[in-house]
């Protein structure tokens, strides 16, 4: 049988912007082009939208991350600017 499966890929990240427009425009942008780029995501699994939304984390949530001591989401701004300078 030929079945439809609809897939969703979840993820949150820090970025340091000026605003949440710019926020997600530059998320959108990286996602965008990485997908566009990407032959399987584009021709094999069919990606057909993306999208996010902007928010400043709750005290609750920035507490969790300090408790952790987990840095695994980089700010992306400050890892362009690293790979600018290479």
């Amino acid at each position: 049988m030929d079945y439809k499966v609809h897939w969703i890929i979840d993820g949150i990240m820090n970025v340091d912007a000026n605003s949440k427009e710019d926020a997600e425009k530059i998320v959108q942008e990286k996602l965008q082009n990485f997908v566009k780029n990407s032959d399987d995501l584009m021709n094999f699994f069919i990606a057909k939208s993306i999208q996010g939304q902007a928010y400043l984390p709750s005290n609750e949530e920035n507490e969790k991350i300090l408790q952790k001591g987990d840095d695994s989401f980089s700010d992306l701004k400050k890892n362009e600017s690293n790979q600018d300078d290479t």
